[in-house]
């Protein structure tokens, strides 16, 4: 889920070229030899092919559960990321940036699509308490990614956007030219970690094995450069209901009189 800039995807595939001799080392069918990288993520995610992806989380408590199985959770060393969880921040323009969030009522924001946790789910529980079950926001640009939300805002054609905040930070600290005229306003409520998934048939050993890789990815001297470039520090194994915080929010959101954005 995180490719870009282009140091990010050189990272992903050092990560992969690891995973890849460490699964066929013990015999491991199938291992592709490289990341398919063409395929649309909501296509992989149910392929019944599928070796190893990253979900977003809100896709995977609302309609994967059940149809694949949860590897692992990535832990990254951003801001905004305290262990397995994670925020959006909320991104306006630096100059004349509004004061706060309830500031942004009347607003146009930038989403990159509704079955999104981090550029919508979280949003709108950040946003809810503020609206009062009513209308929040002048107008809703759905733009299919976080870095066109980004361009949005500062283009002006909104003027904010809940982003990742691991894809923020990777932006940051490898292309700050990307987010240059932004400036965070705030923070939204957290959740886990976009988690890695594979195929449902996948067996108990075959599971096994894929956990133990990605634990070996995180103590590997050869990808040191690859964890400092995409931030992760380690993997753990969550249960499924640890993701179920998201359905929380959206529920809450919902109580509040605030089921949709604007």
């Amino acid at each position: 889920m995180y490719v870009a800039p282009p140091v990010v995807v050189g990272a992903q595939r050092d990560l992969w070229a690891f995973l890849r001799k460490r699964l066929r080392q013990v015999g491991f069918e199938g291992v592709p030899d490289a990341l398919d990288e063409t395929l649309a993520h909501h296509q992989a995610w149910l392929d019944p092919r599928l070796l190893l992806a990253q979900t977003c989380g809100f896709p995977f408590v609302k309609h994967l559960k059940g149809r694949v199985r949860l590897v692992a959770t990535p832990v990254y060393a951003s801001p905004g990321c305290i262990g397995h969880t994670m925020v959006s921040v909320i991104v306006v323009r630096a100059r004349h940036a509004p004061p706060d969030l309830p500031a942004c009522k009347g607003l146009k924001v930038a989403i990159n699509e509704r079955g999104s946790n981090s550029g919508y789910n979280l949003l709108r529980a950040a946003v809810a308490p503020h609206a009062a079950g009513k209308p929040f926001f002048a107008s809703v640009l759905e733009t299919g990614g976080h870095r066109a939300s980004m361009e949005a805002v500062q283009r002006g054609e909104a003027d904010l956007a809940a982003i990742d905040c691991i894809t923020f930070d990777l932006l940051r600290r490898h292309a700050p030219e990307r987010i240059e005229g932004l400036a965070i306003l705030a923070e939204t409520p957290s959740g886990p970690n976009l988690p890695f998934i594979t195929r449902l048939a996948t067996s108990d050993e075959e599971l096994a094995i894929l956990r133990s890789a990605l634990q070996a990815a995180i103590t590997a001297t050869e990808l040191e450069e690859a964890r400092a470039i995409l931030g992760l520090t380690d993997v753990v194994v969550l249960e499924e209901a640890a993701y179920d915080i998201l359905l929380d929010h959206e529920r809450t959101a919902m109580a509040a009189g605030y089921p949709d954005l604007p």
